[in-house]
């Protein structure tokens, strides 16, 4: 074996390190294993994937798939989504007749520009140019809507207090528990947020929201514009929304409904409020119980928020980003 009779300690750890790869290691645990850092790994375990390197010095053979092949291959993978690298040396050996194996397919990956990640949520009927229309109507809204009638969006929500765990900054091969509890209560609350002035009405309810729960909403709406000659709201399709009983209460208060798209959320700017709040409030925290949860939540709005809604322009505001059918 090579390794045991070469005498530079840097080629002995770059053997060390395609062997370990070989049996599955990550990046980041050779290069712990090996006190270097895993952009070294990385480069010794490519170079000898595509050159057969295992010297210092440069050198080699070339890489197993040419670049026309490659390129086809990048498209491939840009276009389908394999969720282990096993079918993708199956699909290489399939069509290009090449065998690669797991750490080699790896190595092509991350030179490649893959990585392992979740692919973005998409609703199955997005439809784009019902997303367009949209956009087109809302601006011709803020275009020709007098500065005296305010334009919110809204939002029905329903939070369940489980536990929800997210991303976070761990240190490596250190487990980072996170208290779960397997209740289910939620937290109902209508919402509205006006762009401009970053304010935010919100109404907590024991039960689900109704068109009753919507009606009181426009209440408060009212309240909050005494004089504006129109009050414009921006809702999704959600029955409560859309029945008649609340659009008669919409014209008593003098309020206009504009509604989104169907299975379009990206297009209602208050859902990226619900993120902040998750950020803040819910994402890796446990609570006790279903108060703690309520007033967590209901401290966000009251306190936080006004303290952080300055710096949030750039996060919440009605730049769309148009999402494409994957149907």
């Amino acid at each position: 074996m090579q390794h045991r009779t070469e005498k530079n300690a840097r080629v002995k750890d770059r053997i060390k390190a395609i062997i370990l790869s070989d049996m599955g290691w990550t990046y980041l645990k050779i290069a712990e294993a090996l006190l270097i850092d895993d952009e070294t790994v990385s480069r010794h375990i490519t170079e000898y994937i595509e050159e057969k390197k295992l010297t210092l010095e440069s050198g080699g053979s070339e890489s197993k798939l040419d670049s026309v092949q490659s390129e086809e291959l990048i498209k491939h993978l840009e276009d389908n989504l394999y969720t282990t690298i096993l079918e993708i040396c199956s699909y290489v050996e399939k069509k290009y007749k090449v065998k690669y194996t797991i750490a080699g397919m790896t190595s092509w990956m991350h030179l490649h520009r893959f990585s392992y990640k979740k692919p973005k949520e998409t609703p199955a009927k997005a439809n784009a140019e019902e997303q367009k229309k949209f956009i087109k109507k809302y601006t011709e809204l803020m275009r020709n809507t007098p500065e005296n009638e305010p334009i919110e969006f809204g939002d029905g929500v329903h939070l369940i207090l489980a536990t929800k765990v997210s991303y976070g900054w761990i240190r490596t091969a250190i487990e980072k528990p996170i208290s779960t509890t397997a209740l289910r209560t939620r937290v109902n609350m209508m919402e509205s947020l006006n762009l401009e002035t970053m304010d935010v009405i919100i109404d907590p309810y024991e039960t689900i929201i109704n068109s009753i729960a919507v009606s009181e909403h426009f209440k408060k709406l009212k309240l909050k514009y005494p004089d504006a000659p129109k009050i414009h709201l921006i809702l999704d399709r959600d029955p409560y929304n859309t029945s008649l009983a609340t659009q008669e209460v919409a014209k008593d208060y003098g309020i206009t409904l504009h509604y989104l798209p169907p299975y379009i959320p990206n297009l209602n700017s208050i859902e990226r409020l619900w993120k902040v709040m998750n950020e803040h409030v819910r994402n890796n925290k446990f609570f006790a119980s279903a108060k703690e949860f309520r007033t967590s939540i209901m401290n966000f709005f009251k306190i936080t928020w006004h303290t952080i809604a300055g710096d949030m322009v750039d996060r919440i505001n009605d730049n769309f980003q148009t999402l494409k059918s994957v149907l």
